[in-house]
């Protein structure tokens, strides 16, 4: 019976092709498989480095496990199988977990080669990193997972890294300044591209700005502790916006979630303030 073999996660380029490092192409041109998120984007990295004869699959987010068991097949043959996206590091917030899990559970070596990272790359160049950080992939889409999440990010007291789409940035940092208006931001766009831009500022700066998002977006929030002296919110401030949020017609769950992450008080302690304020 032949020696498993390795399962490979190879991080590619987030846009610079020059970031792929000598290793990876070593990687991908020993290795008798690569499954790729979308097989026509990795030919063409695969062929601008010399990367040819190889078997190219696909495995993405609507893989089957079936698919997945055709590679662990491969792998329990002794093929070395190389596991890319499009761009980045597989598994994270991107395909591959999958394949990962499988590969573990036949006993099957793998081996990650690091590469370029957005998360990494939009912390070291927003001026908000240098401590601990929450990386939290996409906000959910659904109404009520997503106001959920945007409040344990809020008020999360580290640094806080997260992906959005150019078409829902704006409405993104609108619904986090509501949350910590005053909290320090920044915007990475299009890393390491030609047209790559890095726009700082508070959340409500950011979220007042007229101006169209392209692109790929990477947010960074800064670390944040909303009950530190300088930050304190008063008494009246928090009855003061109490008032405007019911005015407007929020639900008092969703104020106390808001005012919760903004003032740093607990959640129940806001809840109850707004029933004895309606």
């Amino acid at each position: 019976m032949p020696q498993t073999g390795t399962c490979y996660v190879v991080a590619t380029p987030i846009g610079n092709l020059g970031d792929l490092s000598p290793r990876a192409v070593e990687a991908l041109k020993a290795c008798a498989v690569i499954a790729a998120e979308d097989t026509r984007r990795s030919r063409q990295l695969l062929t601008h480095f010399g990367v040819t004869g190889k078997d190219v699959v696909a495995l993405h987010a609507h893989s089957s496990d079936r698919d997945v068991a055709r590679l662990v097949a491969r792998l329990e043959a002794g093929d070395d199988v190389a596991v890319v996206t499009d761009a980045g590091t597989p598994v994270v917030s991107d395909p591959g977990e999958s394949l990962v899990r499988a590969a573990i559970a036949l006993g099957a070596r793998v081996v990650p080669i690091p590469g370029a990272s957005a998360v990494l790359a939009a912390l070291a160049a927003s001026g908000l990193g240098g401590g601990g950080f929450r990386f939290v992939g996409f906000l959910p889409r659904d109404a009520r997972p997503r106001a959920d999440a945007i409040a344990r990010l809020c008020a999360e007291p580290d640094a806080v890294v997260l992906f959005e789409s150019p078409n829902r940035a704006r409405d993104t940092l609108a619904e986090l300044a509501a949350a910590t208006p005053e909290r320090s931001a920044c915007v990475a766009r299009e890393l390491t591209k030609l047209h790559e831009e890095f726009v700082r500022g508070s959340l409500a700066d950011l979220a007042a700005l007229e101006r169209e998002w392209i692109g790929e977006i990477t947010m960074v929030l800064g670390p944040h502790d909303p009950t530190s002296r300088e930050l304190r919110v008063d008494e009246a401030s928090i009855d003061a916006r109490i008032d405007h949020e019911l005015t407007v017609g929020t639900h008092p769950k969703r104020i106390s979630e808001l005012i919760a992450a903004w003032s740093g008080r607990p959640k129940r302690e806001i809840y109850e303030r707004v029933v004895r304020r309606k």
